[in-house]
């Protein structure tokens, strides 16, 4: 065979191995309008049902619809599969994964935010409700816009792939932890805009006094939180398009990821401590969507290898985290029974 003719072949089946590996399906409008509904359904539910009155989350009820949250989004895993086929509900789930693993680090920030402002809470899930209704229409936007920019112009994977790898390298090399509202220039606007007072009135986003309608604080909360979720998606809804180019399988596997992130909220808020190597993890994960987009053009990363890939780091960084704690938690046992002991043998004076 003449060696013009090898190198060819060489390069036609190496361009096959990495292009176009993703899948492709027809979504039916009614498969739109079916999810959409889904979605619809389980939001009225939670608003007018669950939380119809405003009350404090405690930790076991929020452990509860943590589990029935995610059961939800696992589930839809079969949805998928029904409609579209196994390969597309790999992607689904490789989404799913790397959307509510990103997510994590939003809840801690709308920690900080809603601790800054003070939000009683009783209050915190009707804020964080229309929170989620806003990311989901973002998210929208987001997704349609990123795969009409994919399928139009083909170097803006490496464009992402590049955005993800910073983004990574950031995690790393940056402290998260001390984020402080009071500093945002985006509240700064709102304060100048929106007449503002600075009482809560129950639930509700605007009230009046002395005639006039006010914003309450909760107003800039939401708003505030709409901006995290916003500044999230620019590195997660890349990350999502590195597993899934189809718009159905992206905005699908990002809404369910998010619609249960008011119940991690109220079940981890708490916990940033104890999430040591979370931050690490979220960054490995960046980094291999960021190099699975990048060398796309060349070879494809299978989806079954992401999904371990993904599911390992995750798994292996609460883990490390949670062992870090009990040690941590153990040595300071030790410490303070230590120190007992010795002020109980030591002389009185």
């Amino acid at each position: 065979m003449p060696l013009q003719s090898l190198l060819n072949q060489s390069f036609v089946a190496a361009e096959a191995s990495g292009r176009d590996k993703l899948v492709d399906i027809d979504v039916a409008a009614w498969q739109w309008g079916a999810l959409l509904a889904i979605i619809t359904i389980m939001l009225l539910i939670d608003l007018l049902v669950v939380h119809k009155e405003a009350h404090e989350v405690d930790t076991k009820e929020a452990a509860i619809e943590s589990v029935v949250w995610i059961s939800c989004g696992l589930a839809f895993t079969g949805v998928v599969w029904w409609w579209f086929g196994g390969a597309a509900s790999g992607e689904y789930i490789s989404g799913f994964l790397i959307e509510k693993s990103l997510s994590i680090d939003n809840v801690f920030v709308w920690a900080l935010i809603l601790g800054y402002f003070k939000v009683p809470m009783k209050y915190q899930h009707r804020v964080l409700f229309w929170g989620i209704f806003g990311a989901l229409a973002l998210r929208a936007i987001f997704i349609f816009a990123g795969v009409a920019l994919i399928e139009r112009f083909d170097w803006i994977l490496y464009l992402f792939g590049a955005f993800l790898l910073y983004t990574a390298a950031k995690l790393i090399f940056t402290d998260n932890d001390h984020v402080d509202p009071s500093e945002s220039k985006f509240l700064k606007l709102i304060d100048r805009f929106v007449p503002s007072t600075d009482e809560f009135d129950g639930q509700k986003l605007f009230t009046k006094a002395n005639g006039k309608r006010l914003a309450t604080p909760l107003f800039a909360v939401l708003m505030l939180i709409e901006l995290t979720d916003v500044i999230f998606a620019v590195d997660s809804v890349p990350a999502v398009l590195a597993v899934s180019n189809e718009q159905f399988i992206v905005f699908a596997s990002n809404a369910f990821a998010i619609l249960g992130l008011r119940a991690l909220y109220f079940l981890l808020a708490d916990m940033h401590n104890r999430f040591a190597f979370l931050q690490q993890g979220l960054a490995i994960i960046l980094a291999f969507v960021g190099v699975k987009m990048i060398i796309a053009e060349w070879y494809h990363i299978p989806t079954a290898f992401s999904l371990a890939v993904i599911a390992i780091v995750l798994s292996a960084s609460i883990g490390f985290s949670l062992k870090l704690t009990r040690t941590d938690a153990d040595a300071a046992l030790v410490e303070d029974a230590f120190e007992d002991h010795s002020d109980r043998e030591s002389p009185g004076i």
